[in-house]
């Protein structure tokens, strides 16, 4: 089972910048999709920005324009840079790796422990 381990969180006042990482225990080309969610106190956790093993992204419409995530394969490392930060990004992030049965289409979701990110006004 793959982990995953967050870093980059911080606190920073709006309008800033703040870039997550998210190192992989082992490859992440297997893993058909790379994401990041967040938590805010009270709120479920929500989708961010996800690319695919084979490059393509996806972006809550919050954050477009704002927020990049890209992958490192090499590096086993997936990112997020996060851009003009507001106080409604406040939460804490979470790097996600699913993986999907070919012939099923069962998933299988595996969770970091999550960085905070704190964006003052």
């Amino acid at each position: 089972q793959v982990q995953l381990v967050e870093s980059g969180g911080g606190l920073v006042q709006a309008g800033g910048s703040l870039r997550l990482s998210c190192a992989a225990s082992e490859s992440i080309f297997s893993y058909n999709r790379m994401a990041w969610y967040r938590q805010a106190p009270g709120k479920l956790r929500d989708l961010v920005a996800s690319i695919t093993s084979g490059g393509s992204t996806n972006y809550a419409d919050s954050v477009k324009g704002r927020f990049t995530i890209s992958r490192d394969n090499t590096k086993n490392t997936v990112y997020l840079q996060m851009n003009s930060l507001k106080p409604e990004d406040t939460a804490v992030y979470y790097c996600n790796a699913r993986e999907r049965e070919a012939r099923t289409f069962r998933e299988y979701h595996y969770w970091g422990q999550g960085t905070q990110v704190t964006v003052s006004s």
